[in-house]
């Protein structure tokens, strides 16, 4: 018989005979099927023989016409039924709807003298442009071999030709034939292995009571199946899937056993790759989140069962995102790793370090009887991240917020201790970084007005709840207002007045702050059109912009255009007030920013000067209006100060750059003297008037008086 299946013939796709196509003739298949049929059948050792639709043979391939004994171009055009006398019925199965779409089939061929063969193949139907036609694939079937034999011959064929290693053994275990693969598998030849007991297979990663148990199950059942440490000749180890199954006589005894080795070495691999990648970060190679969990879970059923204490860490590298922002991810992806390094070297063996994702570790701590161990771990860490990072031609520096918490001292569910964490080092971070902090019981309400607050924040806009108050600018030089700052309000219908440091954060966090932007904007621009019109043409509202609204693009620039087109308001009649962070952010495309502002006639402040990183090297790089000195420097001058010499060179340096230069905070006379006498231009500060509400703002540009102190303690 042929060895070549239907399957084989896929694999021979030439180049198709256009002439012959030429010659078919026009009753025959489509094209399309002429085409895969000449690519494909003439180089098959198995017959094809195709019908048109209107049952008469339209192809027949080379192998077909030495099996029936025709010429093509003589069979072409025949009723199909004179080469398959039984044909009809086969294919009046596949018009049935619940018959599959290709049947198997054994029949009876005739060739042209009338004499018969038996047949056995497949018919499949084609569904063309034309109509629906079949197509068989046949061979020759020898009667005088018998089904049992044919099946024998397959099994040996199995036997020999499988990839998995097989042996059989008699009743009594000892081993009558091997396979070639369990000689390739196991490095034995098969005389070393025929004879002798399956004993001599047993591998030295298993004990005697694996082998008892796994042949225990084999004599109660019949069969047996499990992972298995196969071992070659040479010694070496190798994972295996192993079964065992039993073929029993008429009699119900023992016939013969047969064992299948199956080398597992490459999907235990894959397993342990897919494990890895999933509980594993593929950065440091720290667990991960999922890891971390799990190991959380354990070592609370572990103190648990002991009646002992376990800790936890919540690490946040602090500042680490400006470095990643200015130095490049690549540096900030070796700091993680380095950072992750020095965490695993401050902890014992058995404890763990995770990292949970971004600069955020944890570290577990098992079995922990004292306080103080705990102090000594923290402590450790704390120095260690504050050492400098070496990265390649780049040294940083960076130090580390640690939250502590106990398992079951503070709390007894994995999910509540890590939130926990996390908030104790929120505090930690808010009393100055660099620093551990224990959770406490205070932590967890502050966690619960804070939900409360996010909450009430998302009605607050739709409530009319914000207002805006405004603080004037005043010109140094001669007392008049020239600006003012509107500045966001609160008012909660049960708190009263929010600080905006408690609830601007939390807007910035949650992405509220981008709707309340641009409330603020156009708030204050209608309010500046209004007192510009009523009161002074030069008058400026300076209006605050978050950071956040900057890097995630919450600034609408032709809705904020738009509005001021509406308002008849000119772009100089506002200013934007950002901080020198956001020059920092190489994310944020600041520049091409800043340049639609000063192209829409919208000047710009640089508000906290001298409280950032690097401020002077951005001065010459953005197109900046104005500085604002932070009121830390403000509140500190003094004749001959330090705070005094640095604000001279912020206002000579600003001169030169050609910006003007605001002082914020000024509260007393003596401070106002010494900035006015370095030539600072403007000053806000309660010196002259607190934040007040629109009307009272109003009532201020109506007095039109001077607003330096001396004139306003003459006038009054």
């Amino acid at each position: 018989m042929p060895q070549n299946t239907a399957a084989d013939t896929f694999s021979h796709v030439l180049t198709a005979d256009t002439a012959a196509i030429r010659k078919m003739p026009r009753s025959a298949l489509d094209r399309s099927h002429i085409l895969a049929l000449l690519r494909l059948g003439d180089f098959a050792r198995d017959a094809f023989l195709a019908t048109d639709p209107q049952g008469c043979v339209a192809y027949m391939n080379r192998a077909a016409e030495r099996l029936f004994g025709y010429r093509r171009r003589s069979a072409l055009g025949l009723p199909v039924a004179d080469l398959l006398p039984d044909i009809q019925m086969f294919l009046d199965r596949l018009e049935d709807p619940g018959e599959a779409s290709s049947i198997a089939w054994r029949s009876t061929g005739r060739r042209p003298d009338q004499s018969t063969f038996s047949l056995v193949g497949a018919v499949t139907p084609m569904l063309g442009l034309s109509g629906r036609s079949f197509l068989c694939l046949m061979r020759e079937r020898n009667p005088e071999v018998s089904d049992d034999e044919r099946q024998a011959r397959l099994a040996s064929l199995v036997y020999r030709a499988t990839s998995e290693g097989m042996l059989v053994l008699d009743p009594k275990g000892f081993i009558l034939d091997v396979n070639p693969a369990f000689v390739r598998l196991r490095g034995q030849h098969e005389s070393e292995v025929i004879g002798r007991h399956v004993r001599c297979l047993n591998s030295s990663c298993h004990d005697r009571d694996f082998y008892r148990g796994m042949w225990r199950g084999v004599l109660e059942t019949g069969r047996w199946q499990g992972e298995h440490w196969g071992q070659r000749k040479n010694g070496e180890l190798y994972p295996e899937w192993l079964s065992i199954n039993t073929s029993y006589a008429e009699d119900g005894e023992v016939y013969r056993r047969v064992m299948i080795f199956s080398n597992i070495a490459e999907i235990k691999r894959a397993e342990a790759i897919i494990w890895k990648q999933a509980n594993f970060d593929k950065l440091t190679d720290l667990p991960n989140r999922q890891m971390f969990n799990d190991r959380l879970e354990q070592s609370i059923r572990k103190s648990k069962r002991g009646n002992t204490k376990t800790c936890l860490l919540f690490l946040d590298l602090d500042r680490f995102k400006e470095i990643n922002d200015t130095l490049g991810h690549a540096v900030g992806d070796e700091l993680l790793k380095e950072a992750a390094r020095r965490l695993n070297g401050c902890v014992r063996q058995n404890d763990t370090v995770a990292r949970l994702g971004g600069d955020e570790f944890t570290v577990l701590l098992d079995g922990i009887d004292e306080a103080r161990d705990v102090e000594r771990v923290t402590r450790k860490i704390l120095r260690r991240l504050s050492e400098p990072f070496h990265l390649g031609m780049e040294t940083v520096f960076i130090s580390t917020s640690i939250g502590v918490t106990f398992y079951p001292d503070d709390a007894t569910e994995a999910d509540v201790l890590l939130n926990n964490a996390d908030q104790a080092m929120y505090a930690a971070k808010a009393e100055g970084r660099n620093r551990s902090c224990y959770f406490t019981a205070s932590m967890q309400e502050q966690a619960q007005t804070r939900m409360r607050l996010v909450n009430d924040l998302h009605v607050a806009l739709d409530q009319k709840q914000f207002f805006l108050a405004y603080q004037p600018i005043i010109e140094l030089s001669t007392g008049r207002i020239a600006k003012a700052e509107a500045l966001l309000r609160w008012n909660h219908p049960v708190r009263g007045l929010i600080p905006p440091a408690e609830f601007v954060p939390l807007a910035e966090e949650t992405g509220m702050i981008r709707d309340i932007g641009d409330w603020v904007f156009c708030e204050a621009t209608r309010k500046a059109r209004d007192w510009r019109r009523d009161y002074s043409d030069g008058l400026q509202l300076s209006v605050n912009i978050s950071p956040v609204q900057f890097r995630h693009e919450g600034i609408d620039l032709g809705f904020w255009l738009g509005h001021l087109d509406t308002l008849g308001l000119e772009g100089r009649g506002v200013i934007i007030e950002i901080t020198e962070g956001i020059l920092l952010d190489s994310a944020v495309r600041i520049d091409q920013q800043i340049a639609a502002f000063h192209q829409a006639g919208i000047q710009v402040s640089l508000d906290d000067f001298g409280t950032g990183y690097s401020s002077l090297s951005y001065l010459g790089k953005f197109s900046i209006d104005y500085l604002k000195i932070d009121q830390s420097f403000v509140a500190n001058l003094r004749p001959q100060g330090p705070d005094l010499a640095l604000c001279e060179a912020v206002i000579l340096l600003a001169h030169k750059l050609g910006l003007k230069v605001v002082a914020e905070g000024i509260e007393t006379h003596a401070q106002y003297e010494l900035l006015a006498a370095a030539g600072c231009d403007f000053g806000q500060g309660f010196l002259f008037s607190r934040p007040l509400s629109a009307a009272g703002f109003e009532a201020l540009l109506s007095g039109g008086r001077d607003m330096r102190p001396e004139r306003a303690c003459e006038s009054g």
